[in-house]
């Protein structure tokens, strides 16, 4: 009996410690290094993005209320202002095909309509069956013309809105990116000039050297994106010219083929361009197909 007694209270003391062993220890909690640096680098990073952006408020206050300078590519910024000024005056000539081509889209699905009431008529009206027949054929004819003519208009207005919606937009987010660029440049140039102007002692000289490091990179970021905008602005005009001269002639000769009922000479010019023509439907083309 002592013996079994004596089993069992070792039995218990293991099963207690094991117990213990689970039971979870309260105490102080380490942070592990890792998630303590990452925490460290974020607050860096907002306390930078706090301090860009007061400088940058600051330099365009300054700027619009006349008391700060602000560096100037005379030659650059006027191409940005006739690139914008171009952009409105082709968005309101886009505006205009559009208008053309649903007007034109609903003229020729008038004239098909009135094609096949004159044909119905002609079937049905034994003395004046030349008459309406050849007002059908008229019709038809002038309905299959409007057509070939909504699909040169049609691709005239696609070719402009890849150049303005696409391609001089792309052109315009760079600029905005070197409009920001020049702007922190100013900033901390400012900043800078405004610290050289004060004393130079052992307080003083490291922000002077902070600042001059900070400066050197922003004018760095600036030379860089001013050479970004100046190319990407070379190479919009190259393309800009060479897409309008096809379309403005694809656009000149359909039109004068079509009001001069030349048929031959208004199929000959969507061939001329590449054009392939939609078959015909219920539903109005889109000028927002793809070319």
């Amino acid at each position: 009996m002592m013996e079994a007694y004596i089993t069992n209270y070792t039995d218990s003391k293991y099963f207690l410690a094991s117990i213990d062993e689970r039971q979870p220890r309260s105490g102080p909690v380490v942070l592990a290094e890792e998630p303590r640096s990452t925490a460290i680098e974020k607050l860096e990073l907002v306390r930078r993005w706090s301090l860009n952006t007061y400088k940058c408020t600051r330099q365009i206050l300054s700027e619009k209320l006349g008391r700060g300078s602000r560096t100037v590519d005379l030659e650059l910024e006027a191409q940005i202002e006739i690139l914008r000024d171009n952009k409105k005056k082709y968005e309101h000539v886009l505006k205009l095909a559009q208008t053309l081509s649903s007007q034109l889209y609903q003229m020729v699905q008038t004239q098909r309509q009135m094609g096949d009431a004159f044909a119905d008529l002609s079937l049905k009206s034994i003395e004046l069956h030349e008459e309406f027949g050849y007002n059908a054929d008229t019709q038809k004819l002038l309905a299959k013309n409007g057509e070939t003519l909504l699909g040169a208009i049609n691709f005239f207005i696609s070719s402009v809105n890849t150049l303005v919606n696409k391609t001089i937009e792309d052109t315009l987010i760079t600029v905005k990116q070197y409009e920001t660029a020049r702007i922190e440049y100013d900033a901390y140039r400012t900043d800078l000039e405004e610290l050289n102007l004060g004393p130079r002692d052992a307080t003083t000289l490291p922000k002077i050297e902070q600042s001059q490091q900070m400066f050197q990179m922003h004018k760095e970021k600036y030379d860089k994106m001013r050479g970004d905008v100046s190319v990407k602005l070379k190479f919009l005009e190259e393309n800009k010219v060479k897409v309008l001269h096809n379309q403005l002639v694809l656009f000149h000769n359909a039109i004068a083929a079509y009001f001069a009922g030349n048929q031959k000479q208004l199929e000959q010019t969507l061939k001329q361009f590449h054009v392939k023509l939609k078959t015909p439907g219920v539903d109005a083309p889109s000028w927002l197909e793809e070319q």
